[in-house]
């Protein structure tokens, strides 16, 4: 039985001290898991779609900078800002021992997205983040809030797909789920047009990865999170269960002897639209969307 995906409108049942942990464990690795490394490649060759030049780029996601480069080869006259959705700065020693020999310089601190001032940015840029966080609409709000009107968000995360079959093995060896639920595309995308944004665009693409045994997959497993599902098992598992663990995922080789696990990509943009005012008995408006709906307001014509 796979892990149940979230819907929208309905709060994401995670244990939210569990993601603060994922995030945190993230953060001050030494450097992102492959999986990782490997979707922000893949979203960064859908740039290409983007008309838009941007000035002020937002790289919001847990290592700081760790984008950087793909976003510096596309916009290379971009001011790109690091922003971390729990206001940590880089990490200390993070960094492996030989960066320090190639004549590079150093990511900045991150933003926390408090500083992050709103509708400034012309892109944002977020890989493998939403996952990690409770509530996808609170983000989609500040997003939203950091884009300028016309800006472009381009995010990517992981879908319901994601280890299917490691939660099929766990049902039915009786276990709970082995991961907190995942937001369906779709879902993803009405969230997105209740935030404020314009023509989301949402797909998806699966990634099979192989290992050569079990103990080869469970030590990625355990680079790319924690499991925050509230109804996980309470304390540690024993010795006895892990080598249980490591035979029913063997059991799952493939043709060619490998162990094969599932990862779900989730794509989705967006844009900032002109703001549109409510009629009522006082309006109030920002200023900076007072001018956009001004600048975009079609020229008077003689009858």
């Amino acid at each position: 039985m796979p892990v149940p995906d979230a819907t929208a409108g309905a709060p994401r049942p995670v244990d939210a001290v569990a993601l603060a942990r994922w995030r945190r464990r993230l953060r001050e690795a030494a450097g992102p898991p492959w999986l990782h490394t490997e979707a922000a490649r893949r979203m960064a060759g859908r740039l290409a779609v983007v008309k838009l030049q941007p000035r002020a780029v937002l790289d919001w996601g847990l290592q700081a900078g760790h984008d950087r480069g793909l976003l510096s080869t596309a916009y290379p006259q971009a001011r790109i800002t690091p922003v971390d959705p729990d206001g940590a700065p880089a990490p200390a020693g993070a960094m492996p021992w030989w960066r320090g020999l190639l004549s590079r310089p150093a990511a900045p601190a991150a933003t926390a997205p408090a500083a992050v001032p709103d509708g400034q940015a012309q892109l944002l840029w977020s890989s493998m983040l939403l996952h990690t966080l409770p509530d996808p609409q609170a983000l989609f709000a500040a997003w939203q809030r950091a884009l300028a009107v016309d800006g472009f968000l381009m995010f990517c995360t992981l879908g319901p797909g994601t280890l299917q079959s490691l939660a099929a093995l766990y049902a039915e060896a009786g276990w709970p789920a082995p991961m907190a639920p995942l937001v369906d595309m779709h879902d993803l995308g009405d969230m997105l047009v209740q935030a404020g944004f314009a023509d989301p665009v949402m797909d998806q693409e699966t990634l099979r990865l192989t290992w050569r045994d079990a103990e080869a997959a469970l030590a990625e497993l355990r680079t790319l999170g924690l499991n925050a599902a509230p109804g996980r098992a309470p304390g540690l598992r024993t010795p006895g269960w892990r080598r249980l663990l490591l035979q029913r995922l063997a059991s799952r080789r493939g043709a060619d002897g490998r162990v094969v696990l599932e990862f779900e990509i989730v794509y989705g943009h967006a844009f900032k639209p002109v703001p549109r005012a409510r009629l009522a008995a006082e309006t109030t408006l920002p200023l900076d969307d007072l001018r956009a709906m001004v600048r975009r307001r079609p020229p008077a014509t003689g009858r």
